[in-house]
C-alpha cells in the first residue's frame, strides 16, 4: 500500500484553499485504499516524515512558501518524490515577471506591463500608464495566485486600490485586455483540455473563484475553431515546457479578437470541488482519482 503525505495549509493568503485543497486530496486517496497522513508545513511535517516515511508527498499548498519554491527547496532535502513543479520551475512560475519575460522572448502574446516600485514617485504614473499602456489597467502582485488583491483600474480609482497593495513593495502594472477568460490545462506532457468561465462580477477574481454565490459559468468545451483550440492548448504546453513544469499546470488567457494572450501559469491549481482542473478533466473522462493518480504516476517518474 503506497504511503501519501498530503501537505497543505500554510501561511500564504490562498491558506483556506489550500486546506480544502488537501482534505479533497487525502478523502479521495483514502477511500481508493492509500494510506495517508495530512501535515501542515513546518517542524512537525518534518516529524511525520521521518517517523511515517511516505512513498511520494502530495503538495496541496497553494501561494507563496508553498509553490514558489520554498517547500520545494526543503522537499528536495529528503529525496522523496513530491507532486508538481520543482524549486526554479516554480519560482519562475510564481514570478509574474520573470515568467513574462520568458513568455515574451519565446513569442508567446502576453499583456504589456511594467513594474512598479512603491519607493519611486506616483506623481508621473499615470502619465506613464497613458504613454506605456492606456486605462484601464490591472494591477497585480507579482508573486500571488488565486487573483489575491488584481484589481482592474480606471485613473479615477488607481492610486486607491494602489494603496491596499503597499506592502507588496513591488507590483505589476499590466494593460487590461478585454474578451474571453480561457483556461488550459496540461498533466505531464498531456494536453488535458480548456474551460471558459463567464464571471458576473467583472472579472474572474478571488469571489468569481471561490464563492460558490458569485455564479460564474463555466463552459465545457470552450465554443472555439478546431485551429484555434489546438492553437491554445499548443500554447500551454509551450509554456509548461519551457518554464520546465511537471505535474499538472493551468495556463489563464484571455481570448481577444481572435488572439489567444497568456496571463500566467500556475504549477499547483486547485482541487476543491470548484476548481478547474478537476472539471476539465472530468469532462473528458478522467474521473478525481485518476487525475491524482496521473499527479503522483508523473512525481515517481519525474524524480
Amino acid at each position: 500500500m503506497k504511503k501519501i503525505l498530503v501537505v497543505s495549509g500554510g501561511i500564504s493568503k490562498e491558506r483556506l484553499i489550500s486546506l480544502n485543497t488537501g482534505k479533497q486530496v487525502a478523502k479521495t486517496l483514502i477511500r481508493n485504499g492509500y494510506k495517508v497522513k495530512i501535515s501542515e508545513p513546518g517542524s512537525k511535517m518534518i516529524e511525520i516524515i521521518k517517523s511515517f516515511k511516505p512513498n511520494i508527498i502530495f503538495n496541496a499548498l497553494h501561494g507563496q512558501f508553498g509553490e514558489d519554491g520554498y517547500i520545494q527547496i526543503i522537499l528536495e532535502t529528503f529525496r522523496i518524490p513530491y507532486t508538481h513543479s520543482g524549486v526554479i520551475s516554480s519560482a519562475i512560475a510564481m514570478d509574474k515577471i520573470l515568467s513574462k519575460k520568458i513568455f515574451v522572448k519565446n513569442n508567446i502574446l502576453t499583456p504589456k506591463y511594467f513594474l512598479f516600485s512603491f519607493d519611486k514617485s506616483k506623481s508621473s504614473l499615470i502619465k506613464i500608464i497613458e504613454k506605456k499602456l492606456k486605462f484601464p489597467v490591472v494591477i497585480k502582485p507579482i508573486n500571488e495566485g488565486s487573483s489575491v488583491n488584481v484589481f482592474i483600474c480606471s485613473k479615477k480609482n488607481l492610486f486607491k486600490k494602489l494603496k491596499i497593495l503597499e506592502n507588496y513593495k513591488k507590483i505589476l502594472i499590466e494593460e487590461y485586455i478585454p474578451g474571453r477568460e480561457i483556461q488550459a490545462a496540461i498533466i505531464g506532457k498531456k494536453k488535458l483540455g480548456a474551460i471558459e468561465l463567464k464571471p458576473k462580477r467583472k472579472f474572474y477574481d478571488y469571489q468569481a473563484k471561490y464563492n460558490p454565490q458569485a455564479k460564474t459559468q463555466h463552459i465545457i468545451p470552450v465554443d472555439l475553431s478546431e485551429k484555434d483550440y489546438l492553437k491554445l492548448m499548443n500554447i500551454s504546453l509551450k509554456a509548461h515546457n519551457l518554464i520546465g513544469c511537471r505535474g499538472v499546470t493551468r495556463s489563464d488567457f484571455k481570448y481577444h479578437k481572435g488572439k489567444f494572450y497568456l496571463l500566467e501559469i500556475n504549477t499547483q491549481p486547485g482541487m476543491t470541488s470548484l476548481s478547474l482542473v478537476p472539471e476539465i478533466a472530468a469532462y473528458y473522462g478522467t474521473s478525481f482519482i485518476n487525475l491524482l493518480k496521473l499527479i503522483l504516476k508523473d512525481a515517481s517518474t519525474n524524480k
